[in-house]
């Protein structure tokens, strides 16, 4: 049976109940609930909501009840939800609905705060509370102790894994500012990761990465001394050639993708044989942007055997080409899944979701999942019910 998901919240679903919120998804050809059972912080607009219509979830936070001795020096921290129910359990005791786990594993300030020495670390030594890091062991221990965890205690039929590498440096903290131009060549600069333990891991593979980090700081401080301010195609431009063109970099960029796919593979290996693992890969768009997080999209199916591709594209026509793109980097490895969100800022009207599920089946693509059961309007519920019901005529 292909997978037919809308991704949820458990604070949306505690408060319209289980019980409501399957009778509306089945009633719309939906079969599975892909449940936050790990995640970070926001500030989300809830046209359903009851009780309010702004909602801001606590940081950093687990939706599920842990089993203690599974963890070491990092420990998942319980949202204050599971004083008073289980809405995982919930779900996945709910008739007619399987239930998917959705984990975001080193997007987490809660966790990065507490464990510095276990997030990613800029070249001036500065540390992204807000991203662990997939180098450093206990990082790497939590995330693989997360998902056995649930899997192992749960009914659930898989997990869907988000940010399990290194996020971009404009992704992830409350209030990033700066008074200077944003472009790519310096904000990948700043992204990369020299903590202690990818310095190791990369000179491990035969990289310089004391040389490679004394380069990149000297690179950023001749530039925030300067009074330039590069036009995008101009820091594009800049970016690819030293990505191409500086070996250390490239081996570098290349070496960050192995220990992604290497935690993704040591996940797969620890969670219950017959749950599935599939793997969110990017936050770029489009996804072929995904190797800068270390999302080589091959490696990654190959170690989790699903992707879960994000389509979150506001026309047809750049979901077929992503999805093209994406076809030709897997080249045969691995299961596709698709993601989309029926509304804005990419599927605006009823005939644009119709078209981009009919898009992504006729591309291959049966597992199709949408964005988000408490960010919708009624209306965007009734065009992904529409869209699906279009593929069984």
């Amino acid at each position: 049976m292909a997978y037919r998901a809308v991704y949820c919240y458990a604070w949306d679903l505690a408060e319209a109940g289980v019980g409501s919120v399957a009778d509306d998804l089945r009633a719309r050809h939906i079969n599975t609930i892909t449940l936050a059972a790990s995640y970070h912080a926001g500030k989300f607009i809830r046209p359903k909501g009851r009780t309010g219509k702004v909602y801001f979830p606590e940081d950093g936070t687990v939706y599920f009840r842990t089993t203690a001795e599974r963890y070491d020096e990092i420990r998942p921290a319980a949202n204050s939800i599971m004083a008073q129910r289980d809405v995982l359990a919930e779900v996945c005791e709910t008739s007619g609905l399987a239930a998917n786990a959705w984990l975001v594993l080193m997007h987490n300030s809660r966790l990065g705060a507490a464990h510095p020495e276990a997030t990613v670390t800029n070249a001036f030594g500065d540390s992204y509370v807000y991203s662990l890091c997939p180098s450093a062991p206990a990082a790497r221990a939590y995330a693989v102790a997360l998902c056995a965890d649930v899997t192992d205690n749960y009914a659930v039929d898989g997990i869907s894994l988000e940010t399990p590498g290194f996020l971009p440096y404009a992704h992830g903290y409350h209030h990033e500012f700066a008074l200077l131009r944003q472009n790519v060549w310096l904000d990948n600069l700043l992204g990369l990761c020299f903590c202690q333990h990818c310095r190791a891991g990369a000179a491990g593979a035969g990289i310089d990465a004391e040389r490679l980090q004394g380069d990149v700081r000297r690179w950023v401080d001749d530039y925030l001394a300067s009074e330039l301010d590069f036009t995008d195609d101009m820091a594009a431009a800049f970016w690819l050639a030293d990505a191409v063109l500086d070996s250390d970099l490239g081996r570098f960029l290349r070496w960050r993708c192995e220990v992604v796919s290497s935690l993704v593979a040591e996940i797969r290996t620890a969670v219950r044989d017959d749950a599935t693992v599939s793997v969110i890969p990017s936050v770029a768009r489009p996804t072929g942007g995904a190797w800068y997080e270390g999302s080589d999209l091959a490696g990654l199916a190959r170690a989790a055997g699903t992707i879960e591709a994000c389509f979150y594209e506001p026309s047809v026509s750049r979901i077929e080409g992503d999805l093209w793109d994406i076809r030709r980097r897997l080249n045969g490895a691995g299961r596709l899944r698709g993601i989309l969100r029926p509304g804005h800022p990419d599927l605006a009207t009823r005939a644009d979701v119709i078209a981009a599920v009919a898009a992504l089946d006729a591309g291959g693509v049966e597992d199709i999942a949408f964005y988000n059961y408490g960010h919708l309007r009624q209306a965007s519920l009734d065009w992904m019910g529409d869209a699906l019901a279009a593929l069984e005529r």
